[in-house]
């Protein structure tokens, strides 16, 4: 029997449900709202007992196939994983069975690969059926601009214009994104993430700017989110025991776009236990589920793993969602979500820039491996979970930790800790001798509105 294709729905519940190829290529529901599935396949746990012998790419292929269903080829999908999925997610067994999944090998060296390959090439696939093209507008707090910059550069149906906090970004980070140019524009804007995510928003919802179609690669776009709930199955299919165990995932969140790629994974089978949400100092997700009290911070506060700088995360919307509530894209919660249950599956710290650094520093010497800022308050969250749960949980639980971008985009900070130079991956090499191009803008909306009409009218 042919399966019924799934349809997505917006957040905001004011905008008709959609196929995949849409809610991928609108990003942006009419209404401001984000989509999310309406409902989700299951994987059984005899398919999931079939993956530990899986490559990375095959795994990719079957849980989004089970997801896209009839909606591409089966042959193409299959080759578009393979394509996008040409490097290795190593594996660290730290102590006990406690782990660290780095998903730092791909060409930008983020975690931020798996998602924007992925969707890159399902927009190419979608756009070139008819010939259409698309810009793609984003916002990035660091590494979503690289991986963005690196998977769209080149595409012929597709030109992308990226703006980032012109102070909050590491100069690796900025050179992946600015070096590139074609049909990449990479704008510095005088604010912090949260702005460039507003601006974002605020050309997504102008008329104006309706000649123009336009489209978002940050998380707040579902074509994001269904590859990065493959790593969380991956990771489990090669260190559980068996199919009836439960793990724990550690995921540092700032814009809770991973997260909600997990609790996608849960959705549909993934043995999870819980969640622990990591956060830097920008902690209104941990207050929220300690309070049940939501405030946004604002402005963000400036932290050394400056990709969780956010302080309104735009995927809250989604979380709240799928707990039963709703939320908008200001902030407020209109329906109240199942607290009790959330608390039951997210367990949630805040990590300071300090405990950050003696984090890279206690690892490194005690076990010699190195971390960087975002990585290392994943391992903190796990530190944290395990002394408060001392008591009931048991040493041989599996718990897995996040690395999500490699150390050697993060040397000054890791010469100052540990005095030493981080390797450097091949992806990173020579990068810092590069020109660059990019534009800077004021924090103003008419600003950008003024560039976008000019460059892509």
């Amino acid at each position: 029997m042919r399966r019924k294709p799934i349809r997505y729905y917006s957040t905001n519940l004011k905008s008709p449900e959609v196929g995949f190829s849409e809610a991928l290529l609108r990003g942006l529901a009419p209404d401001g709202g984000l989509y999310l599935p309406a409902s989700l396949p299951l994987i059984s746990p005899r398919e999931l007992a079939s993956f530990p012998c899986k490559e990375y790419h095959e795994i990719a292929y079957r849980i989004l196939h089970k997801i896209i269903g009839n909606e591409i080829d089966k042959e193409e999908l299959s080759r578009l994983c393979a394509e996008a999925y040409n490097f290795d997610v190593p594996l660290e067994k730290v102590y006990d069975r406690k782990y660290i999944m780095r998903l730092d090998q791909g060409p930008t060296a983020s975690f931020k690969d798996f998602a924007a390959r992925m969707m890159s090439r399902l927009m190419q696939y979608y756009l070139s059926l008819n010939n259409q093209h698309l810009t793609v507008l984003t916002a990035t707090s660091g590494d979503t601009g690289s991986a963005v910059a690196n998977a769209f550069y080149g595409l012929k149906n597709i030109r992308a214009i990226i703006l980032f906090p012109a102070n909050e970004v590491t100069l690796m980070q900025r050179k992946q994104m600015t070096t590139l140019q074609n049909n990449i524009n990479v704008i510095a804007i005088d604010g912090k993430f949260d702005d460039c995510q507003r601006l974002v928003k605020m050309a997504f919802l102008d008329h104006a700017l309706s000649g123009i179609p336009l489209t978002s690669a940050n998380s707040i776009n579902i074509g994001r989110l269904l590859p990065q709930s493959v790593y969380y199955f991956y990771a489990y299919s090669k260190l559980a025991a068996n199919v009836d165990e439960k793990a724990i995932f550690s995921v540092p969140s700032g814009n809770f776009g991973n997260l909600m790629g997990g609790l996608i994974a849960k959705k549909i089978g993934l043995p999870v236990k819980q969640f622990i949400i990591s956060t830097n100092a920008n902690n209104e997700v941990p207050e929220f589920l300690n309070t049940g009290s939501y405030k946004i911070i604002d402005p963000s506060k400036n932290c050394i793993s400056s990709a969780m700088n956010v302080g309104h995360p735009s995927n809250l919307a989604r979380i709240i969602a799928f707990y039963g509530g709703v939320m908008d894209e200001s902030g407020s919660i209109i329906k109240p979500p199942d607290l009790n249950q959330m608390r039951e599956d997210l367990f949630a710290v805040s990590v300071t820039d300090e405990e950050t650094r003696n984090t890279i520093d206690d690892v490194y010497k005690k076990y010699n491996l190195l971390l960087e800022p975002h990585g290392a308050i994943a391992w903190k969250g796990i530190k944290e979970y395990s002394r408060i749960n001392k008591n009931t949980m048991p040493g041989k639980l599996l718990c897995i930790s996040l690395e999500t971008a490699h150390p050697a985009k993060f040397p000054e900070e890791l010469r100052q800790i540990l005095n030493i130079e981080p390797p450097m991956p091949v992806s990173l090499a020579g990068l810092e001798q590069k020109p660059e191009h990019y534009f800077s803008l004021e924090n103003s909306y008419g600003l950008l509105k003024d560039f976008i009409l000019k460059y892509y009218k």
